[in-house]
């Protein structure tokens, strides 16, 4: 049975028209293996009830829970040295959207579009907003891009953005992220996403204390152009391409940063973004202590920004992520509502099935989060019982919820498995058939 879930952080539920892959395909893949997930879907729920959970409150809070897919992830990513094209991949803004609408549509977990201009600018910003909408496909925060010098840019941000030293190079930085703020309007997005790759290379290249002071001012500029319901998300990394020292480096600086500028200024964690021994749950309870935890970035990495899929590499650590965020939630009584975006390159796979990956990821750490005993692991934590408290949190993580993820997805109109259930659509091989493959210049995401 189809049900209604609301939608998070205000964005308005669109009608899908049409659909990116043939759901009687879909349809038939889950026939043959209902009467499976069926038995999984009892035995699970019986043994959920002995520890008091019911599984049907945890499929309900899951079917609330929404991802942004990013544009840029719907191409073959790369690296400084290679980029691989793949047959049927997308070569334009409208065909990313498709790509993505087949996505959500196996997943049922991501509604909503990210997208990054002027990668994804576009002559008719109407005709994007409709053909997403078409799909049932809504937008989700805005990027804006001055780490790149475009085609015709007057100034060049090679020494900098919004931090630059010249005057008019930040003005120029600045105008671009309130078309970005324009454009995001137009197409019903709620928040505009700001990283800047500024800082230096070599001691004495800049002052510190300098570029971040033209860093607030800036940011001043962008944040009075927000609309009222509009949110701020500040993306910090540690290095790259500044590998002395990054203008916003941490989450120290971002929230120091988001503190200054106003209510509407939050940060945003990208999981790649960090030193590779960085405790990120613990700055995930932090941020949302503060109610400056504006979102994520999911993804995962082994030697620093390697932009993997969700969960392949440490899937320990996204679920410890989201311990603390339904611990966040629970405190917050309503009042807590990230934003949650995956952020990926995908070097060596067909990025919509690695997107499919990585939601089921990030699904399963959610509702292993959601089946933490809380009750036990405070009285555990009150007592320092040490072996205990960590028991708890093992015995839902080794929990094997996978028939609750297929539930959510069967209810959402999706696949009961989604990567099957794709590759029998033969969507990437229909689609070779009538998109030009693209050019393999040199290294890079786009």
């Amino acid at each position: 049975m189809l049900k209604e879930w609301t939608p998070r952080m205000g964005y308005v539920a669109v009608k899908k028209t049409q659909s990116a892959l043939p759901q009687d395909i879909i349809d038939r893949e889950n026939a043959r293996l209902m009467a499976a997930h069926m038995a999984d879907y009892e035995a699970l729920g019986v043994r959920l009830a002995r520890v008091g959970v019911d599984i049907e409150h945890v499929v309900d809070r899951l079917m609330t829970l929404e991802v942004g897919i990013p544009s840029w992830g719907m191409v073959s990513g790369g690296t400084r040295f290679a980029r691989f094209p793949m047959p049927g991949e997308p070569t334009n803004i409208l065909e990313k959207i498709e790509d993505c609408a087949a996505v959500h549509q196996v997943s049922g977990l991501t509604p909503r579009i990210s997208l990054h201009f002027p990668w994804d600018k576009a002559n008719d910003i109407d005709e994007v907003r409709d053909f997403a909408h078409a799909y049932g496909m809504g937008f989700d925060a805005v990027n804006s891009n001055t780490f790149q010098d475009q085609p015709g840019q007057r100034l060049s941000y090679k020494y900098g953005s919004l931090t630059h030293s010249d005057a008019a190079t930040r003005a120029q930085a600045i105008e671009h992220n309130l078309e970005c703020i324009e454009i995001g309007d137009r197409l019903g997005a709620k928040a505009l996403t700001v990283w800047i790759g500024d800082g230096s290379n070599f001691a004495g290249q800049n002052e510190f204390a300098d570029t971040l002071e033209r860093y607030l001012d800036s940011m001043k500029a962008i944040y009075a152009a927000l609309p009222h319901d509009w949110r701020l998300f500040i993306e910090h990394k540690l290095y790259e391409p500044a590998f002395y020292a990054t203008v916003i480096q941490d989450w120290g600086t971002s929230i120091l940063c988001a503190q200054t500028l106003g209510p509407k200024a939050q940060c945003l964690v990208d999981l790649g973004h960090h030193a590779p021994t960085v405790n990120i749950e613990l700055i995930v309870a932090r941020l949302a202590q503060f109610g400056k935890l504006g979102g994520f970035h999911f993804n995962d990495s082994k030697y620093g920004d390697d932009d993997l899929d969700a969960g392949s590499l440490n899937p320990f650590q996204l679920f410890l992520i989201f311990n603390e965020l339904v611990y966040a939630e629970t405190r917050a009584k309503g009042q807590f509502n990230p934003a949650y975006m995956m952020d990926q390159s995908h070097n060596v796979t067909d990025p919509i099935e690695s997107l499919l990956n990585s939601a089921r990821a990030i699904a399963g750490a959610y509702v292993k989060a959601l089946i933490v005993d809380r009750k036990a692991l405070k009285e555990h934590q009150a007592n320092n019982d040490v072996m205990m408290a960590h028991h708890c949190l093992r015995m839902a993580y080794e929990t094997d919820v996978r028939p609750a993820l297929a539930m959510a997805r069967l209810r959402k109109g999706g696949a009961i498995d989604p990567m099957l259930a794709f590759r029998a659509t033969g969507y990437r091989a229909e689609k070779a058939k009538v998109r030009k493959t693209r050019a393999a210049h040199g290294g890079g995401i786009v």
